[in-house]
């Protein structure tokens, strides 16, 4: 995720609280999806939906953050 921004993406991680939350959040989703697509931890479809949306939801708002540093 942002690969071609890492040294942005770990400035804002140590700087800005709000982007530390969404990164957190949004590795927290990443588990719960990646759990649910391999069976680990089976769920419905839709609730593995919402899961993805939450998950898009929060790299749309870093990728904001990472946007607006320059």
């Amino acid at each position: 995720m942002f690969s071609n921004r890492q040294e942005d993406v770990e400035n804002l991680l140590n700087q800005n609280i709000e982007f530390r939350r969404l990164y957190n959040k949004h590795q927290e989703l990443d588990k719960k999806v990646h759990a649910a697509e391999t069976g680990l931890n089976p769920m419905e479809d839709l609730a593995l939906v919402q899961l993805k949306k939450e998950k898009l939801w929060a790299k749309d708002q870093m990728a904001r953050l990472l946007d607006s540093q320059h």
